[in-house]
């Protein structure tokens, strides 16, 4: 049977510009800089296309914001077997796991990022039979237990239900701890590995760290970034290494994983939320500058979400600027780059082809994908 956990405040942080949403602080000060969670949209988007294949479909979950609305509100027939406090927290979380999976779960749908899925392990613990499938909602998704958007994880749910099962492969559960990824201090360590469903393509990988004798390759690559540049035109400045070494040679801080706008050689911003990036780009010509991240392929939805669908609309076309190693592509194996923001039509409009700067006077042609346009929504 399928089960539903949502993390009601899954990446709220993210377009405050936060860098994650762990802890009760974090989460109101995403609040007071006008962010909202997109868990429940994203937890809809997936249950839609469990509800096109088997129309109300019973599902075990949680009661209210962490599982019962969204269930209900998909046209799906919750069967609430977890309470949870108000507001809900990591316990419950993992409490609610384990109640589901004692319940009669064969296949669980968490809606939230890496913290989540580290909850949702604990609550499993080793050893367990129950197939475990992220719906990624959150800013941290280094993890390999999520599917690339959240269309994709109810296609591999609507399949699973339909079939009686998948194969599934044992995938690690990271996380990162929050105050040191604030302080550039990107240590991921292991909590335990679940049992995923694999269908090709719908799985994420796991994010993948540049080696040290790259870095010639990245530095290459920035300075290629650095003399495309114009004057008069504010710069959004993605997070990564990448970024990091463009900012360097531009002569200018970085916020280690935020967002920094540069004007003509200053950093006008710093760590800026959804909102101020708006505010920046209605003061004049703008364009953002991204990088892939390894392993994974994503350009936009992991770990960027304050270059969200209204920003890279207001932006306008041709004003995305990507750069990264051409190892970095070559590692993908002809998979293409992905694009996750949460809007269909932004994502189908920046898929296609793009060109990546790969060093000083070097660019690629890569395909773009938007998954959530794949079609993937039901069983073959």
């Amino acid at each position: 049977m399928l089960a539903l956990l949502v993390n009601p405040v899954a990446g709220i942080g993210g377009p405050a510009g936060l860098a994650g949403s762990d802890g009760a602080a974090v989460q109101q000060r995403a609040n007071e800089r006008g962010a909202s969670s997109r868990a429940t949209e994203r937890a809809l988007a997936a249950l839609a296309e469990v509800a096109a294949a088997h129309p109300g479909a019973r599902v075990l979950t949680v009661v209210g914001t962490m599982g019962a609305d969204v269930a209900r509100a998909a046209g799906l027939e919750p069967v609430v077997i977890a309470r949870h406090g108000e507001p809900s927290d990591a316990a419950d979380t993992t409490a609610a796991a384990r109640a589901l999976a004692d319940g009669g779960a064969s296949l669980l749908l968490f809606v939230g990022g890496d913290g989540t899925a580290r909850d949702v392990a604990a609550g499993l613990g080793a050893g367990g039979r129950t197939a475990v499938l992220g719906v990624p909602a959150g800013v941290k998704m280094y993890s390999p237990v999520f599917a690339v958007s959240p269309r994709a994880a109810g296609g591999v749910a609507a399949a699973w239900l339909t079939d009686g099962g998948l194969p599934v492969r044992e995938q690690e559960v990271l996380d990162i701890d929050e105050e040191a990824l604030r302080h550039a201090r990107v240590e991921p360590r292991l909590f335990g590995t679940l049992p995923v469903p694999f269908r090709p393509g719908r799985t994420q990988a796991r994010k993948a760290a540049t080696p040290a004798d790259e870095q010639a390759a990245v530095r290459a690559a920035a300075r290629g970034a650095a003399s495309a540049l114009r004057p008069g035109v504010r710069y959004l400045l993605g997070p990564g290494g990448t970024m990091t070494e463009l900012a360097r040679l531009l002569g200018v801080p970085k916020t280690p994983l935020g967002v920094d706008v540069v004007l003509d050689g200053r950093r006008v911003l710093a760590g800026a939320s959804e909102h101020e990036l708006l505010d920046e780009i209605a003061r004049g010509p703008a364009a953002a500058v991204i990088t892939v991240i390894g392993g994974q392929g994503f350009l936009l939805g992991r770990g960027n979400q304050q270059l969200s669908a209204r920003v890279l609309r207001a932006l306008g076309a041709d004003a995305l600027i990507v750069v990264a190693p051409e190892q970095k592509l070559i590692d993908l194996g002809g998979r293409p780059l992905l694009v996750d923001t949460g809007d269909p039509e932004v994502d189908a409009g920046l898929a296609g082809f793009i060109r990546v700067i790969t060093g000083t006077s070097t660019t690629s042609i890569y395909p773009v994908d938007a998954p959530e346009h794949e079609g993937e929504g039901h069983a073959p």
